[in-house]
């Protein structure tokens, strides 16, 4: 199945109203809080000579950073006006940028026969994922790396909706970037902490290592603490 238009249409208009200003969207932090210490997780296990694949790329950000790291980094978002944002902040090509569905199997398909078996970087994607959607999601994973590649995926736990009721409840409600969010129809921390490891598994994945983490916002709550969002994180081998 592909991701319905209202799923599409609810990032495409988040990211059109986003500007490029670095932290604007709440999730973009500074790499070294997020893509570097996760790249330290997975290099152990991984190839860096093979080619990186960020799904869920965003603006950018850490697939900027993954290109230091890894022989070539590509970022893909579903969101046309995410990877144009991405490509604006790149001038320098460094990094390739494409829209891809990652429900979508033929270009995922096609994905992988242009690149071969990948190395993935992706960061709190399936927990906000329509939930029809999220084992193809979890599958893209799969096909992508094939059996040479290895997997990052890290996903919010159900602790962050305890941090994310915190801050829409707290004395004057959700700061600006959170309140965004609740405006585009998004939503965090949307899976069951017993899903994402049952969507890797049926998908054919292997988990070579995993722990817990939190992920970074670009955003305080009111008493001057940030938002730091519960998380699981894995290292995935294909079957």
């Amino acid at each position: 199945m592909n991701v319905s238009d209202k799923y599409r249409s609810n990032w495409e208009s988040y990211w059109s109203e986003t500007s490029d200003e670095t932290g604007e969207a709440i999730w973009d932090c500074d790499p070294a809080l997020s893509a570097e210490p996760h790249t330290a997780l997975l290099l152990p296990h991984a190839d860096p000579a093979r080619t990186i694949v960020d799904l869920g790329c965003g603006n950018g950000t850490q697939t900027r950073y993954l290109a230091t790291r890894f022989a070539r980094a590509v970022g893909v978002d579903l969101s046309h006006a995410a990877v144009e944002h991405a490509r604006r902040a790149t001038p320098d090509g460094t990094v390739e940028f494409q829209q891809l569905d990652l429900t979508d199997s033929d270009a995922v398909r096609a994905l992988h026969e242009r690149l071969g078996d990948v190395n993935i970087y992706m960061r709190a994607v399936i927990h906000q994922s329509e939930p029809e959607a999220r084992p193809a999601v979890a599958a893209a994973v799969a096909a992508l790396i094939g059996t040479e590649g290895r997997a990052f995926v890290v996903e919010l736990t159900s602790g962050s909706r305890d941090v994310l009721r915190r801050a829409a409840t707290q004395a004057g409600g959700p700061g600006p970037k959170l309140q965004r969010v609740f405006h585009h129809g998004l939503k965090p921390a949307d899976a069951d902490d017993t899903e994402i490891p049952r969507l890797l598994g049926e998908a054919g994945l292997k988990v070579l290592a995993e722990g817990e983490t939190v992920l970074p916002q670009t955003e305080d709550l009111a008493d001057g603490t940030r938002i730091d969002l519960p998380a699981r994180w894995f290292v995935l081998a294909g079957a």
